[in-house]
């Protein structure tokens, strides 16, 4: 019988601190405590089933937002049907809502398909912003959604270009060009967080500022093209940017895009350190139980709420949830997490 806070030590060693179930056994042993890898396992299988309510209310509000960011890596699932045992499947990340009440989900998937990535968007209709991967204009053709591109895997083409040939002229312009553009937005997203300019001010003035600086760009990228040898890194980097020119310069059109997917990834870091520790999931049950729990982890650690206290009280309240109200309530957003202590989901007396 798994306590509440038993299960939130396993999950918050596991999704935060990268600990596999082998070691938190180890660990435990060395002070004579004895619990199963399997029983960890499965424990956090059924507290995933348990909360999945709340799971699939992130994943929902994320279609209803404005903007999402968008990213996948590998994953390794032992035991997918239709696939060859410990073949490659993949983890997408979706990054939606507000500053102020972000929302992070998970979602593990066979493929990085289009279809998978149309699947996951089901509904949205504001701006997509993803790295360069050809899946996602695919993904969303023929819907409303307005994909907008990544300046920072632009910016990665000229430095890997100058790393190689460290006198290329062609690569210092073009980090140079594009650091121009994260100069401006540093120095107004500033100005906007402390309250000196509003959001309209803030998009007004970004406009005006970057404008001149595209243009420029861009006659520059059209001019060095004809000069610069297509297969070198330099000329890479200018074709990369150049086909993706159009989707770049979307960022402009809202005040809580910025020039980059890097909120994106750096959401799915946390996995990917997870995945260098533990390396493989045991299941396809197991890899989507991960898939909840970290949602549910990340979206606290986003929200700025203690991911511990937070999971003690969800497994605490989840068995009792009834309402819709009542599994909102558990929904990982400060402003309302906040009120539990006075929660009024019906906890049945003398069980805890």
């Amino acid at each position: 019988m798994a306590t509440p806070d038993l299960i939130a030590s396993i999950a918050v060693n596991t999704f935060c601190d990268h600990l596999p179930f082998y070691r938190q056994e180890q660990r435990l042993a060395r002070i004579s405590v004895s619990i199963s890898r399997n029983d960890m396992a499965n424990w956090i299988i059924q507290a995933a089933h348990a909360v999945r309510p709340v799971f699939e209310r992130l994943l929902a509000r994320s279609r209803e937002s404005e903007i999402i960011n968008m990213d996948r890596t590998s994953l390794t699932v032992m035991g997918e049907p239709g696939k060859a045992n410990a073949s490659k499947s993949y983890m997408w990340l979706m990054r939606a809502g507000p500053p102020d009440a972000p929302m992070i989900t998970y979602h593990d998937r066979p493929s990085h398909r289009a279809d998978e990535a149309r699947s996951l968007l089901g509904g949205f209709s504001g701006f997509l912003q993803t790295d360069g991967l050809e899946v996602y204009p695919a993904a969303i053709a023929g819907s409303s959604i307005t994909h907008v591109g990544c300046w920072a895997h632009a910016r990665r083409k000229f430095h890997e270009a100058l790393k190689a040939v460290p006198a290329s002229e062609t690569a210092k312009a073009g980090m140079a060009w594009i650091g121009q553009l994260y100069a401006v937005e540093r120095d107004l997203r500033k100005r906007l967080t402390e309250g000196a300019i509003d959001r309209k001010t803030f998009l007004e003035e970004r406009l005006s500022q970057v404008e001149p600086i595209l243009d420029d760009f861009k006659r520059w990228l059209d001019t060095e093209t004809l000069s610069v040898l297509p297969s070198s890194l330099a000329g890479k980097a200018i074709s990369y940017t150049l086909g993706q020119w159009e989707k770049l310069i979307r960022y402009r059109a809202h005040a809580d895009l910025t020039p980059d997917n890097n909120l994106a990834e750096n959401a799915i870091r946390p996995f990917v350190l997870g995945r260098k520790n533990w390396l493989i999931c045991g299941s396809p049950e197991g890899a989507t139980a991960s898939c909840v729990i970290y949602s549910l982890i990340e979206t606290a650690k986003a929200n700025g709420l203690n991911v511990f206290d937070f999971l003690v009280s969800l497994f605490h309240y989840a068995p009792f949830a009834k309402s819709d109200k009542d599994w909102d309530s558990l929904l990982p957003f400060k402003k309302s997490f906040e009120l539990l202590p006075g929660h009024t989901i019906n906890v049945p007396t003398g069980l805890y």
